[in-house]
């Protein structure tokens, strides 16, 4: 079984699709190994998009991450990071297939209700981001 990180953001946590969300996930196969409540501040946001820091969008995502609560997971599936990129649908909700986590719940493409690791090496760091090896 491989392990990817998602993030359930502030505008899905503020709108009370938290639940929704993480029971779309279970039903999609996924195993939650470890899960938390997590308001991050500047800094922290701003360290783990740090990949898309000098990008237009890079200041609005940062203020947006730091709006409220969000729920760092880490789940567990066969190929994991793939699996979940599928469940969560396309960056931008009006793009998202019919029945993925960004089109039932989704705001907008800046306010996409949950972020996915694009990649296993990537899910890996984010995992550590956010937990210690003994969590999850």
């Amino acid at each position: 079984m491989d392990q990817t990180l998602a993030i359930i953001k502030p505008d899905a946590v503020g709108s009370g699709n938290a639940g929704k969300i993480i029971a779309h996930l279970e039903n999609s196969g996924f195993s939650i190994k470890a899960i938390r409540l997590a308001v991050l501040n500047r800094e922290q946001a701003g360290d783990f998009y740090s990949v898309h820091e000098g990008k237009p969008f890079y200041k609005g995502l940062v203020d947006f991450m730091t709006s409220g609560p969000v729920m760092p997971m880490v789940l567990e599936a066969d190929a994991a990071v793939e699996k979940l990129r599928g469940v969560i649908g396309a960056t931008d909700p009006a793009e998202a297939a019919e029945g993925t986590v960004r089109n039932l719940y989704a705001e907008s493409k800046g306010r996409n209700a949950i972020h996915a690791s694009d990649s296993d090496e990537n899910a890996q760091v984010e995992i550590g981001f956010f937990f210690s090896p003994n969590e999850c």
